[in-house]
């Protein structure tokens, strides 16, 4: 995990190594890259988190391969922010599922040996699964901030207990960008969107969350797309969090 917040002239893992460790990554690798140019990211550090719903409703994504897909785009991103080449994945519905990881090394298949070992899939309580990230990035000594990508179809159970956790975490190091699968039309994302508002500083002293649809289908969004959509707003907060001391 990314431990030092210091930018360097390139990538935290070369083009080399991704072809040498997971060669089926090497265009997400190179899309990625793009957008982190694109938006003046080039050569910074963060840990990478990846959050995933195992709520009932999500049961289709994982089926026809949507979730392992998009684990795969994010470790392809990941690769240029955190030197390690694995990300830490959180699997939540009523509570917290699994911990767990997926690296350039083992991450074909990944998600499903993962989601093979999980009981029954529950609902959804954003609030357990940002305590775990919490958690964990706090205990794993990480000096450098964290950008959490945060994949759900849906409201919380809890709407008061996910924007507390969000308002506490936001004098954190860490930057929350959720991601809905379904369509951006639907009211599932109402409380997301309310999310992404959250005044500044009456609820939080930083904006530390950003939010999109990726929609019904999410393998069909380009990966430039999705890209520029994950990063859009991490530099904007990282100003921030940095004039306000968050992040050194």
């Amino acid at each position: 995990m990314a431990r030092t917040p210091s930018t360097s002239a390139g990538p935290a893992i070369s083009l080399a190594k991704v072809r040498e460790r997971a060669p089926a990554l090497v265009s997400l690798y190179k899309s990625a890259e793009a957008s982190l140019e694109r938006h003046g990211m080039s050569g910074e550090r963060a840990a990478v988190y990846l959050v995933l719903d195992w709520s009932g409703s999500m049961r289709r994504y994982y089926r026809d391969g949507s979730m392992q897909a998009f684990a795969d785009r994010v470790l392809g991103l990941s690769a240029h922010l955190d030197d390690d080449g694995r990300v830490p994945v959180v699997f939540f519905s009523t509570d917290i599922d699994a911990v767990d990881e997926i690296g350039l090394d083992d991450h074909h298949g990944r998600v499903g040996a993962i989601v093979d070992g999980l009981g029954h899939m529950g609902r959804t309580n954003y609030h357990v699964a940002m305590d775990a990230v919490i958690d964990h990035y706090l205990d794993s000594g990480a000096a450098a901030p964290a950008l959490v990508v945060f994949q759900t179809d849906g409201g919380p159970l809890s709407r008061h207990a996910a924007e507390r956790y969000l308002c506490k975490a936001a004098r954190l190091p860490l930057f929350w960008q959720f991601v809905g699968f379904g369509s951006e039309r639907g009211h599932q994302f109402d409380f997301l969107r309310r999310l992404d508002e959250l005044a500044v500083p009456a609820a939080r002293p930083v904006d530390n969350a950003g939010f999109f649809a990726a929609g019904r289908d999410p393998r069909a969004l380009p990966d430039a797309e999705l890209y520029d959509r994950i990063v859009a707003e991490f530099p904007h907060w990282l100003a921030a969090a940095r004039a306000a001391g968050i992040v050194r």
